[in-house]
């Protein structure tokens, strides 16, 4: 069961979901950031999982009011975020603020993980230099406007992306990595050959789009990739 998780960044009113452990608690958090039109099923489904592992976990809202946006607001809405890095940054640290304010966790017991537009919040939360510990992008776009220079990033970086996502091509492959080795970056990055956009997302095939398939093998292995990368991340 979840409970109201409400924040502010500036004037914007934000209402996410914070869900408590169910198995006992292991003294973490993980915000969790959805995908371009608000929180849905996916996210809500991660944020359970986690809390069955004993982690606090939030999921964000950035688009306030905790809106799902219509189809015809989600394309001006991801530009604007685009277009404008420092915005979706203070978006996304007011979130990482509100979660360590809520529990008591301090940075270095929280991370950030993401999926689609919420992988690219996360990275761009550690290209702004924030103290969480660690923060995972699941077919999130990689690249920015504003890239990290060296020892900007302090979080150790998980990048899980689909080889035949057309979202992020190979360029952007690329170009994330030589951005990551120029920060100096604690980074990895993890390539599933045969996965499209949105690989982690069950319910991704109702839309019809052919630029994003649900890939059961390419979910389960970036989970317990996650899940390695967490336990070795919030020691």
């Amino acid at each position: 069961m979840s409970a109201a998780f409400a924040y502010h960044d500036g004037a914007v009113a934000l209402r996410g979901e914070l869900y408590h452990p169910t198995a006992p608690g292991n003294g973490h958090a993980v915000l969790v950031v959805h995908e371009a039109d608000g929180i849905g099923g996916n996210v809500r489904r991660r944020c359970a999982m986690l809390a069955d592992l004993g982690y606090i976990a939030a999921a964000a809202d950035l688009h306030g009011d905790g809106r799902i946006l219509d189809d015809d607001e989600i394309g001006p809405a991801m530009a604007r975020f685009r277009s404008d890095p420092t915005l979706l940054r203070s978006r996304i640290t007011a979130a990482l603020e509100a979660l360590e304010a809520a529990t008591g966790c301090a940075t270095d017991r929280i991370a950030a993980i993401g999926y689609c537009f919420g992988g690219l919040a996360v990275l761009e939360l550690a290209r702004s230099g924030a103290p969480v510990r660690a923060v995972a992008s699941f077919h999130g776009l990689l690249t920015t406007a504003t890239p990290a220079g060296r020892g900007d990033i302090k979080a150790r970086i998980l990048a899980c992306t689909g080889a035949l996502d057309p979202l992020v091509p190979l360029t952007d492959v690329a170009a994330f990595q030589a951005e990551m080795t120029a920060a100096a970056a604690d980074w990895q990055l993890v390539v599933y050959g045969r996965a499209l956009h949105s690989f982690t997302n069950v319910a991704v095939n109702a839309l019809d789009d052919p630029r994003m398939r649900y890939d059961a093998l390419a979910d389960r292995d970036s989970w317990t990739a996650l899940l390695g990368f967490l336990d070795d991340s919030l020691r």
